[in-house]
């Protein structure tokens, strides 16, 4: 930990000030604290060469690297690669970096997929269009010059960029006797164009850094799926087959990263004793499963979304805020106690398009997930961290789904994140080796480091 004997003093008057209950002063040393604590943070990281990263791996119900823990606060923008097509666009794949960068965020989930549409990653199976493959070089090797990881999701369940109906159209022009997208799980052709897909992705050679996808600790984890469902088949059991020849056929290529499903979370006939906190009845005829699902061998972490407004009412609810704090509790719990293994809330926002939508709404729900985490990592739990959906740069109104963040026009939501990424990457460090800390010093600055009010 750089400047210990900085920072130490401040932590000592800061702490001092929150004992006597002097909130205002205490929050004003507070963010003196964080502001040169991060300042040190970024200077002994700008000591640790970019080639000389390591992959990020799981220990018990953590993630860790070099043995010290990694917990994440990151963000969703999809279109990265589509955007980095075009040498109009390219641009605003550098800029989403760099503002999420300023803001202490250090996951994005992005996709690594575009079948059969405009501008085409895969123009049919086994067929590559380079130029976009190109694209996706360029995201991987501008997220490493900004420190960035990345979770690289394979398909997509919804028609969106393809997904598992693109695929059933490829096996139906083929001559294969289809009757629903759900045969994209089950058919042996059509699971067979998926692994070509995977071992094409993960053997890619980027055209910028000349490192293998497979061998780049840029990124953080393969995605089996955005958002799996298999509707035709509520009893789990072939989405379950699924994954389990995945997971499996992705180890099998690359045992370095991490793998993770692209659940929403929903429990299923496994665990009739927690569907009482799915958002609906409809989640547990969905054909998911999230304990069993995340029991499969090969899959190191466990992904939850939270969309409320999709999933309980459209319009802005008292009943909201209360169902994402237990709806995370939940699978923080059942990741510690049936899995083992770290949970990342890899999608959770709310649009504006909503009725009773207003921007001291998002920083609440925003607030709720964050603390929800942080009360996670007081206890070493398995509430590793948070995306949220999603991050844009100035100039892409037009591509805004309602859920868009541009943190130069959100300054109090900038000013949230900014805050979570500065807690977490604190209690990262507090938890190094390289801590020059007394326990006695840990404990006190925990104490600044979960206020409140900060």
């Amino acid at each position: 930990m750089g400047r210990p004997f900085l920072i130490l003093p401040k932590l000592e008057v800061c702490v001092t000030l929150y004992s006597t209950r002097n909130k205002h002063a205490c929050c004003v040393f507070g963010r003196a604290l964080i502001h040169d604590i991060m300042v040190s943070l970024r200077s002994e990281m700008g000591g640790v060469e970019e080639d000389e990263r390591e992959m990020v791996q799981t220990k018990g119900n953590q993630f860790v690297v070099r043995d010290q823990p990694f917990y994440v606060n990151g963000f969703n923008t999809y279109w990265l690669m589509i955007f980095a097509a075009d040498a109009s666009t390219r641009g605003k794949v550098s800029e989403v970096f760099k503002h999420a960068s300023s803001v202490g965020m250090t996951v994005c989930r992005t996709w690594a997929f575009n079948d059969g549409q405009w501008r085409a990653l895969q123009k049919s199976p086994s067929v590559y269009d380079e130029d976009v493959f190109k694209a996706l070089d360029f995201v991987v090797s501008e997220a490493k010059k900004y420190r960035i990881r990345l979770i690289l999701s394979l398909v997509n369940n919804w028609e969106a960029y393809g997904g598992k109906a693109q695929y059933v159209k490829w096996g139906t022009s083929a001559g294969l006797n289809l009757t629903s997208d759900d045969d994209f799980f089950s058919h042996p052709t059509l699971r067979s164009y998926y692994k070509n897909h995977v071992k094409t992705v993960l053997n890619r050679v980027n055209t910028y850094t000349n490192i293998t996808y497979k061998e780049d600790p840029t990124i953080f984890a393969w995605e089996l799926m955005n958002e799996p469902r298999c509707n035709s088949d509520s009893s789990g059991d072939t989405l379950q087959e699924w994954i389990k020849e995945m997971a499996f056929y992705v180890k099998s290529i690359d045992m370095k990263h991490l793998v993770e499903i692209g659940l929403e979370g929903f429990y299923g006939p496994s665990t009739p004793q927690r569907v009482q906190f799915n958002p609906n009845q409809f989640a547990q005829q969905v054909g998911t499963d999230f304990i069993r699902n995340h029991q499969v061998l090969g899959v190191d972490f466990a992904s939850v979304h939270i969309y409320p407004d999709s999933w309980i009412s459209q319009s802005i609810a008292d009943t909201h805020l209360p169902f994402i704090k237990s709806w995370m509790e939940a699978h923080i719990e059942d990741a510690e106690k049936y899995l083992g293994m770290p949970v990342v809330f890899a999608e959770f926002g709310v649009s504006s398009k909503d009725p009773g939508y207003n921007s001291s709404y998002r920083d609440n729900l925003i607030n709720t997930v964050y603390k929800t985490i942080l009360n996670s990592t007081k206890t070493g739990g398995s509430g590793a961290g948070s995306l949220v959906w999603q991050l844009f740069p100035d100039g892409t109104d037009y591509m805004d789904d309602g859920y868009s963040i541009v943190l130069s026009k959100s300054p109090s939501t900038s000013s949230i994140i900014s805050l979570q990424s500065t807690r977490l990457a604190l209690f990262n460090s507090l938890c190094s080796k390289r801590c020059h800390w007394s326990c006695k010093k840990k404990r006190m600055f925990q104490k600044v480091l979960y206020h409140d009010e900060l």
